[in-house]
């Protein structure tokens, strides 16, 4: 498959595009609010802040599905309208952190403020009358709504012919059904103090792998007309990677530098999060470290010994050790599928230098 001359798509450049689109529709929609009522603006505020960040990877596989897989005529008419779709997943990406914060309580998202405790901060400096955590957490939850039903609109408005986009709309709808079970599970396997790594493992595939990386590939691979040997190709890769992804955010989820993950340290501990490495800890554990580990999961108010000593057993039972071991492992299987894959060139090079973006990152 040879590649006609279209632009060169480096990450910062991507991202840029991507950010032009995001800042056209946040602009559009502020605008449909203020005309039911300047009271919205905060919504518009809040969402603006979050989304004037972050790694764009979904709208990076997804258009990579796309490109790689894209005849040269359409490669040269289409560029921009499989762009403009795939940002379609940055909106829903943005419902899934700020309801993925409220439940988890999280007080901080990319370094700033979670939008519920903007919004509860905004009742609290008011002096509103009700409950200011509450009122945070309602207008989160409908500013995540809203999210998702502009997911919807930026996807299927783009200018892709109807055609591609009708195959890839069932895809998108699918994808939607599995985030929102993964995310259930998530908070299941939490009240339930699992340990289970199968379990855990469940819990990642639905939650973060098929989401980030898998779905995108395949809504990419729809909107250029893939065969079903590529779509195969892009499911053993974006499983793999994508299980790599979610296990390297798990690590950086207690490891990780908070000025780097924007998130307070220990953060996936203060939150109880049932994950694969917390899995593993509890099977080679002793009865001690078993006990100590379960009395940090979901403590509020852990501070820096609690996550130093929560360090001290992820390591020494070599649960952190195994976990880089998976990732290695998912990072292997990614390359593997994608040395096979019937796609261009271009394309192979570009989801590899993914599969390092998505697992040799600190944020």
């Amino acid at each position: 498959m040879t590649t006609p001359v279209v632009p060169t798509m480096d990450p910062a450049a991507f991202r840029a595009g991507v950010q032009l689109v995001v800042d056209r529709v946040t602009t559009h929609e502020s605008g449909n609010l203020a005309t039911i009522s300047p009271a919205l603006s905060p919504l518009m505020d809040s969402l603006i802040a979050l989304m004037g960040g972050g790694k764009r990877l979904r709208p990076a596989f997804c258009y990579w599905g796309w490109r790689a897989a894209a005849n040269d005529a359409d490669l040269l008419a289409h560029h921009d309208a499989a762009l403009e779709a795939s940002v379609g997943l940055e909106f829903l990406q943005a419902c899934a952190l700020i309801h993925d914060d409220v439940m988890d309580g999280s007080d901080t998202r990319r370094g700033l403020p979670a939008a519920h405790r903007v919004f509860e901060a905004m009742h609290a400096k008011d002096q509103w009358v009700g409950s200011a955590p509450m009122f945070g957490v309602g207008a989160a939850i409908l500013l995540g709504d809203l999210c998702l039903s502009w997911a919807d609109q930026v996807f299927l408005a783009s200018p892709m012919p109807r055609s591609a986009l009708e195959r890839a709309k069932p895809l998108f709808d699918i994808m939607r059904t599995e985030l929102m079970a993964g995310q259930y599970l998530d908070l299941l396997e939490q009240a339930r103090s699992n340990t289970s790594i199968d379990r855990a493992k469940t819990v990642v595939r639905y939650k973060s792998a098929k989401y980030t990386i898998e779905r995108p590939l395949h809504l990419g691979g729809a909107l250029a007309g893939a065969s079903d040997a590529v779509m195969q190709s892009y499911s053993d890769y974006g499983l793999a990677l994508g299980e790599a992804f979610q296990l390297r955010d798990d690590i950086l989820g207690v490891f990780g530098d908070p000025k780097e993950t924007g998130k307070p340290a220990g953060d996936d501990i203060r939150e109880g999060k049932r994950t694969v490495m917390v899995a593993l800890a509890f099977e080679s554990a002793s009865p001690a470290e078993q006990a100590t580990l379960t009395s940090l999961l979901g403590k509020h108010d852990l501070n820096t010994d609690d996550v130093a000593i929560a360090r001290e057993i992820f390591t020494h039972t070599g649960a952190l050790a195994q976990t880089e071991l998976l990732i290695e492992a998912g990072i292997a299987a990614s390359y593997a599928a994608l040395e096979t894959a019937a796609i261009s060139t271009e394309g192979r090079s570009a989801l590899a230098d993914l599969i390092e973006a998505s697992t040799r990152r600190a944020t």
